[in-house]
């Protein structure tokens, strides 16, 4: 290490790690226009293999970013699953094939897959129109939190001291440099250097089940009739899954013996025992009758791995720094959560870090960061362990349990496609008056559906209203112009009101909120121009529950949302996800709501 340090410089948030959390960190930060630097300590970003299962849930997610195009245009899609068992006769046999996704409110009814190195580009190139880089190769040497509370409770401080080291230095006695940051994000894998430097544990455990993977394009020889469907295959040989990846690339998981792949001495996986060739080896005797094969040439990647599960013991301290992705959670890659879990870590907390940056919201906020994505990551450890020992268990054939796997995959599908996921109670989770939208379920994601425009009858997709901008999205289920004509000039008048949540931000400047109307009636017969102008904030926010101009999509919004003809008021966090829903009159409700945690 060089000379004492001698650069210094200040930043809002400071991002330790590149990979999917960070870079899906570092680019919503951007696009929110808060100073924000992002490291790594890899001199090149990864070219190949790691990660590449994409849920549909995160789809939608990358939507609201506008990063989804991108990624469909280039990914493989995964719409049946295929499963097989041992078969009486030896070797294995198809027990059925269902759809992959079996989420019923799915928008992208699929799994998109593509390896890890074009997920991050997406990002990349997303954050160099902001101006934001990756600068690599870089790694902290040490982080210190101010003791003190005065700079801890103020948003505006930089309470938290970062030494980077940078690695390729002109100059070996000037590599060094002092960051001071309002907030460190620490995304740096599972061997965090951040969650060790702060103390936190990685509870939980090690499974004793091995792993190999391998990323391959099947030779002409191979006949297996599932290889471009996700495929799970118990055998008397062990078990195996497909995933069918970009191009002809297909995904191997290969169970392996503990005693083939681990060293005795230190319990951990030694890859000197394996290779490509004969991982190839095992999965042969896995697909029996039926033929796999790859020239070694078409070897893209390949690794082993022992399945861990495990949470960290705290996400943040102080609220100042912060851990996310592979830092805070492992475990097996094969139900496809990994990459997803992270970056949606990552998403959960951009708004909140860019609300309290911005003054809107109070520091606060930032415990529910923690709240919601630590109790996430225990029900997906839950869910991983009865997944990877179903999976990893052998099964035999006449097994009355033959497809239970089967069942599981199905019952498990809301949790896995990440559609499922449901935050509890809190300052920004209010659902008291749950019964105002009886079935979109306060703390869920908000569903799609297919509505029209008022004003020139355009089909539209709802939750394409509700982009990751950082602003909340105020849907007004506002019914029957006429029919309620007095409930929605109450509304006209309560948000019209100098102490209301609206006019408390317009007063202070806080971009904060996009008012949506949803009317219901027919799009031949509503005007746009009806609507009260305060519910009007461009022209294509007047929408109209009613199916399009062929009949074929669209309609029946209020019906499928449990919203009755007297209209709801639904409001959608940042983050796509409901906070709260009330009455049409109970617009007091919401004011409640955002005086909870905004400081307006």
């Amino acid at each position: 290490m060089g000379a004492a340090p001698t650069k210094e410089s200040m930043v809002d948030v400071l991002i330790i790690g590149a990979g999917p959390a960070g870079v899906m960190c570092a680019n919503g930060l951007a696009r929110a226009g808060v100073r924000v630097r992002i490291v790594d300590n890899r001199p090149v970003k990864v070219s190949a293999g790691q990660a590449d299962g994409i849920q549909p849930r995160t789809i939608e997610v990358l939507q609201s970013y506008g990063l989804a195009e991108p990624l469909l245009r280039q990914a493989a899609y995964m719409v049946m699953a295929a499963f097989y068992n041992p078969s009486s006769s030896g070797g294995i046999e198809r027990i059925g094939r269902v759809p992959d996704v079996t989420a019923p409110s799915a928008r992208y009814p699929f799994e998109a897959t593509l390896h890890q190195g074009e997920i991050e580009n997406i990002f990349l190139t997303s954050m160099r129109k902001e101006g934001v880089e990756v600068e690599r190769p870089i790694v902290p040497r040490s982080l210190e939190i101010s003791t003190d509370e005065v700079l801890l409770k103020d948003p505006q401080s930089y309470p938290v001291k970062v030494i980077l080291q940078h690695l390729e230095a002109a100059d070996k006695e000037d590599d060094t440099e002092v960051v001071y940051a309002k907030y460190v994000v620490g995304a740096d894998g599972a061997h965090s250097w951040v969650r060790k430097t702060l103390g936190f544990t990685m509870d939980g455990e090690q499974t004793d089940y091995v792993w190999g993977v391998v990323d391959i394009i099947p030779s002409e020889s191979t006949n297996f009739p599932d290889i471009r469907n996700k495929t799970a295959i118990h055998s008397n040989n062990g078990s195996c899954m497909i995933i069918p990846r970009e191009g002809d690339k297909i995904r191997l998981y290969i169970q392996l013996t503990d005693t083939d792949a681990v060293d005795p001495a230190t319990g951990r996986v030694d890859l000197s025992k394996y290779g490509p060739q004969k991982l190839m080896q095992v999965a042969k005797k896995s697909f029996q009758p039926f033929t796999i094969d790859a020239r070694p040439e078409d070897v893209d990647w390949w690794t082993l791995y022992v399945i861990g599960q495990r949470v960290a013991s705290r996400f943040s301290a102080h609220e100042r720094v912060f851990i996310a992705g592979d830092a805070c959670h492992t475990h097996s890659p094969k139900a496809g959560q990994g990459m997803n879990a992270s970056m949606n870590d990552t998403h959960n907390l951009i708004w909140k870090l860019t609300h309290v940056l911005r003054g809107w919201a109070n520091m606060s906020l930032l415990k529910t960061y923690e709240f919601e994505r630590r109790k996430y990551a225990q029900e997906l450890i839950a869910f991983d362990k009865k997944f990877s020992a179903m999976f990893s268990g052998k099964l035999k054939a006449g097994d009355s349990k033959h497809d239970l796997f089967l069942e599981a995959f199905q019952s498990y599908g809301s949790f896995s496609s990440g559609i499922g996921i449901h935050y509890s109670p809190s300052p920004i989770v209010a659902p008291s008056y749950q019964s105002a939208a009886a079935h979109l379920t306060v703390g869920q994601r908000l569903t799609p559906h297919m509505l029209v425009r008022a004003a020139d009858a355009r089909a539209v997709e709802i939750q394409d209203y509700a982009p990751a901008d950082t602003r909340f999205k105020v849907l007004a289920f506002i019914g029957d112009l006429k029919a309620n004509a007095e409930r929605i000039a109450r509304l006209v008048e309560g948000l019209s009101r100098p102490c209301g949540f609206l006019q408390r931000a317009k007063a202070r400047n806080f971009d904060a909120f996009d008012v949506v109307t949803i009317c219901k009636g027919k799009k031949e017969e509503i005007n746009y121009v009806d609507v009260p102008k305060a519910l009007i904030t461009h022209w294509t926010k007047v929408l109209v529950d009613d199916t399009d101009v062929l009949g074929k999509q669209g309609g029946k919004m209020y019906e499928a949302y449990g919203i009755a003809d007297e209209g709801a008021i639904v409001v959608v966090r940042p983050d796509g996800y409901v906070g709260v829903v009330a009455p049409l009159d109970g617009l007091s409700i919401v004011d409640d709501y955002f005086a909870g945690f905004m400081t307006a």
